[in-house]
C-alpha cells in the first residue's frame, strides 16, 4: 500500500484524519445468537487480536465486558434491551434514524484520556443482504471493523475481506495495516496525516 492509500483509510468523509487502536485488552460479549455463531464471533476476535499483536482478556476491570456485539432481526429491539439507553445517549433518536436510513450495521466508540479505544459497540441488523454472508465471513468483517477506527468510507467500496479458494480470508494490505498500527512505540491514537508515513514504513519493515 501507498502512504496515501493508507491515509485515505483513516480520513473521514469530512476530510479530518483519525486513528486510533485499542489501549486496553478487548473483552468481547454477543449477544442475540445461538451459541456455534457465539463461538464464531469470539473465534474472529481471537485471530484478529493474535495477529495485531494486541491482548484479550476475560474481564474489563472498569466496564466488565468492552466490546459488545448486538444482533437484532428489527432496529426497535434495541429499546427492549436492559439499560442500553444508559451506554448508548439518545437511544430512541438513534434506532429513528437507522430504521429511516433502512441501515443494517451501526458501531459506537468510545475513547480513552488519550484517544485510544476504550469500548465499542456493534450493532446488527439481520436482513436479507447480511443474512446471507456466512457466519464465519460476517463475524471476520465485523471484528476487522471494529479492531481500529477506520475511516467511515475505508470499506465503502471494498471489503476488508478476500476470496481465496474456498475461504474468506483478511486482505494481506488490510492485516498489514492492522499489524503495524499496533506497534508498540506508536501512539494509541493520531490526528496528524504524517501518522500514515509511520503505518507505511512499518508496512515496509514486514516485508
Amino acid at each position: 500500500m501507498t502512504p496515501d492509500e493508507i491515509e485515505a483509510l483513516f480520513t473521514r468523509e469530512s476530510g479530518e484524519f483519525l486513528f486510533a487502536r485499542w489501549g486496553r485488552p478487548i473483552v468481547p460479549i454477543v449477544f442475540g445468537v445461538e451459541d456455534k455463531t457465539l463461538a464464531t464471533v469470539k473465534g474472529a476476535f481471537e485471530a484478529v487480536v493474535a495477529l495485531a499483536g494486541h491482548k484479550m482478556a476475560e474481564t474489563d476491570p472498569e466496564l466488565g465486558a468492552n466490546c459488545m456485539v448486538f444482533f437484532f432481526r428489527d432496529w426497535r429491539e434495541m429499546t427492549d434491551v436492559p439499560d442500553l439507553d444508559r451506554l448508548i445517549p439518545d437511544l430512541g433518536p438513534l434506532v429513528e434514524r437507522l430504521v429511516a436510513a433502512d441501515a443494517n450495521q451501526y458501531r459506537i466508540f468510545r475513547f480513552e484520556e488519550d484517544g485510544a479505544i476504550r469500548a465499542a459497540f456493534v450493532f446488527l441488523r439481520m436482513d436479507a443482504e447480511l443474512s446471507d454472508i456466512p457466519a464465519e465471513t460476517l463475524a471476520l468483517s465485523q471484528v476487522v471493523q471494529t479492531t481500529l477506527l477506520w475511516s467511515d468510507t475505508a470499506f465503502r467500496d471494498a471489503s476488508p475481506l478476500a476470496v481465496a479458494g474456498d475461504a474468506t480470508i483478511l486482505r494481506p494490505d488490510i492485516a498489514g495495516v492492522i499489524r503495524a498500527a499496533y506497534d508498540p512505540v506508536l501512539p494509541g491514537a493520531a490526528r496528524d496525516k504524517s501518522h500514515a508515513l509511520r503505518l507505511f514504513a512499518r508496512l515496509e519493515q514486514q516485508q
